[in-house]
């Protein structure tokens, strides 16, 4: 076998460029380097102005904030949290350099909102003692009703079947007077005049005394009637009066009275802010 020279590299595939590894991980750093400043750029702290002008914005809209539905007090403490969160960003701001006198008057302000919210917390937790007071009265109010009820229907019934039994006797009394008149106008053999006239009188002295008792019986049971509503007022009375009471101070309930407390909260500490950087204008403007 002959010698084979060995086969020679095309030329142009020698003089192919190979990016180096180390300028790929060059790219990668630079990419990493410019997107850093990206983020840098995109965390820009806020001007004094920006911030301030934000945090009152925030502040107003806050005491301006109603609470949908009772209990109200299930908001406070978001309320609270949402409020300082917006005075901690105007006093960390870098550009801000709040002073003490703001510290101060912030921290009073803060304080004062939350021992009145405090105050309506307590407030609103009794009105579930107002609610039971009130189920309590209605119930009672309800059993004197059914008493009141009952007993006038029972007078009722006794009444109806007195003046029932007076009426009937009335009727069986009437029928013997027509048979007395009848045996006046007529012929009775074993009869006489003066035992027709008295048996005239005694029936109709029986029928006017039955008269009586039935105009008196109506009477009482109307007394009976009368005396029973009366009873019943006196004893629903102060029931009422109270369920009354308690059902006010849970409509009061229904309305949500802290946001007055609320808004002055908000202004006073809008009034602070303003106050703070007019000081602080004062300070940096230069002198005349």
């Amino acid at each position: 076998m002959g010698f084979q020279p060995r086969t020679q590299p095309h030329r142009e595939a020698s003089r192919k460029y190979i990016k180096p590894l180390r300028e790929k991980g060059k790219s990668r750093k630079a990419r990493g380097t410019r997107a850093g400043r990206s983020k840098q750029e995109l965390r820009r702290v806020p001007t004094a102005k920006e911030v301030s002008e934000g945090t009152l914005k925030r502040l107003h809209t806050l005491g301006s904030q109603k609470f949908g539905s009772s209990p109200f007090s299930q908001h406070f403490d978001r309320w609270l949290t949402t409020v300082k969160a917006v005075l901690s960003e105007f006093e960390s701001n870098p550009n801000v350099g709040v002073d003490d006198q703001f510290l101060g008057e912030r921290t009073q302000i803060l304080s004062s909102i939350e021992r009145q919210l405090e105050n309506k917390r307590r407030v609103e937790a009794a009105l579930d003692e107002e609610e039971r007071n009130l189920a309590e009265r209605r119930n009672h109010f309800e059993q004197i009703k059914r008493e009141y009820v009952i007993a006038a229907t029972e007078t009722g019934k006794r009444r109806n079947r007195e003046i029932k039994r007076l009426r009937s006797g009335i009727e069986r009394l009437k029928r013997a007077q027509d048979e007395v008149i009848r045996m006046k106008t007529g012929f009775f053999r074993g009869v006489s005049r003066k035992e027709r006239e008295r048996k005239e009188i005694e029936i109709t002295q029986k029928l006017a005394d039955a008269q009586r008792l039935l105009e008196l019986a109506t009477l009482n049971f109307k007394v009976e009637k009368v005396k029973l509503r009366e009873e019943y007022e006196k004893k629903s009375a102060p029931v009422v009066d109270e369920m009354k009471k308690f059902q006010k101070k849970l409509d009061d309930g229904e309305t949500d009275d802290s946001l007055e407390d609320r808004w002055f909260a908000c202004e006073a500490l809008i009034d602070a802010v303003n106050n703070f950087l007019q000081r602080k204008s004062a300070l940096t403007d230069p002198q005349p």
